[in-house]
């Protein structure tokens, strides 16, 4: 009796969390719905009545005084309302998906005409939270740019924080733009998916560094902070290890970085470089890949795939050495933060500390 017991409160378990969640999404699709009717509606009466910005701040007054236990009726978030109406309205991305709402014998009620007005219930403004949205008209200047980041918050599932973070670092100018040679060493499916994968420039902010760091220090630094490292990487990327022996003959080769991607199911070898690109780097990466594909791939695994990071490169050059290998690979530039100049300069060099070490332990 009570192996099935625990079972049955198990399975009780999961349809509550499912029910929770489901209702959780409902509220959130019909909160999302009011907000932007009443955002039309702040509009409208604006222009019918001529009234100014005065009408939402005695809205808010008003609002708390009949609801006093109902929060979201601020004077800042009604303009929020205002502002996702005005931004979306004109949208071609959404005029397929508009709504009409109109009242039924219960005021409380909301009956949505996919046929007549702007949002539904399977519109993606609906799919996310309320606060992200306010986050996206607080910093995207169009319904293109806005669009591209509701798409991937929906599919990567981002917290607010983790959203805001990826807009700060313009993840939409960068995300798909490494050059590579995806289409002529991949299938189609692939190579898609793997080109959408990669950006340029890869921004490691995250990081204050000396203008001269070395490529093991940046690794070492870049694992430390695998977090932050890997959420720039973007979602899908394991890491396999640092400094990753192979052995192939009678040596041992080292990868910088060894990644596997749980989605395009294939290893990730990554290869920094602290200067320009050099063509041979390209040739240096093909025979990694190579050995990864022979040593570690199995048949289960999609081909490996190089990404070198540079310091920067010149597109012409990488096109050449792109031309005529037969590993998928794409390189892409890197950036960090700088430590200021005059504090550099005040650093102790690494010989300076050492003899500082050796003299202390020779006292």
């Amino acid at each position: 009796m009570e192996a099935n017991y625990r079972i049955w409160i198990q399975e009780l378990k999961q349809r509550i969390r499912s029910a929770q969640l489901k209702a959780a999404v409902a509220v959130n699709e019909q909160m999302i719905m009011l907000y932007w009717d009443i955002g039309k509606q702040i509009v409208e009466k604006q222009q019918e009545e001529s009234w100014g910005s005065k009408v939402v701040e005695q809205m808010a007054k008003d609002l708390k005084n009949e609801l006093p236990e109902t929060n979201g009726f601020s004077r800042t978030n009604l303009f929020a309302m205002r502002q996702f109406h005005l931004f979306y309205k004109d949208s071609i991305l959404l005029q397929q998906a508009d709504i009409d709402l109109q009242n039924k014998e219960n005021q409380s009620d909301i009956i949505v005409h996919q046929a007549g007005g702007l949002i539904g219930e399977d519109n993606l403004l609906c799919k996310m939270p309320w606060r992200h949205h306010v986050a996206i008209l607080n910093h995207c200047k169009d319904t293109t740019q806005a669009f591209f980041y509701i798409k991937q918050t929906i599919q990567h599932n981002w917290s607010r924080s983790i959203l805001e973070l990826q807009m700060e670092s313009d993840l939409d100018k960068r995300q798909g733009k490494a050059l590579n040679n995806f289409e002529l060493t991949l299938p189609k499916i692939q190579s898609d998916l793997a080109k959408e994968t990669l950006k340029d420039p890869y921004k490691f902010d995250f990081l204050t560094l000396e203008a001269d760091v070395q490529e093991l220090q940046l690794e070492k630094i870049l694992t430390e902070n695998i977090s932050r490292f890997l959420l720039e990487l973007g979602k899908g990327f394991a890491f396999v290890g640092r400094q990753y022996p192979l052995q192939i003959g009678n040596k041992e080769r080292k990868l910088d970085l060894l990644f596997y991607h749980l989605k395009m199911h294939c290893y990730v070898v990554i290869d920094l470089k602290m200067t320009e690109f050099e063509p041979e780097f390209a040739g240096k990466m093909n025979y990694y890949l190579s050995a990864v594909d022979q040593l570690l791939k199995t048949e289960l695994d999609h081909p490996s795939i190089g990404i070198i990071l540079c310091k920067s490169k010149d597109k012409i050059e990488v096109e050449f050495a792109l031309q005529d290998l037969n590993k998928p690979m794409g390189i892409s530039e890197f950036t960090f933060s700088e430590l200021p100049l005059d504090i550099q300069k005040n650093m102790p060099t690494v010989e300076e500390i050492e003899n500082e070490l050796k003299d202390n332990l020779d006292d």
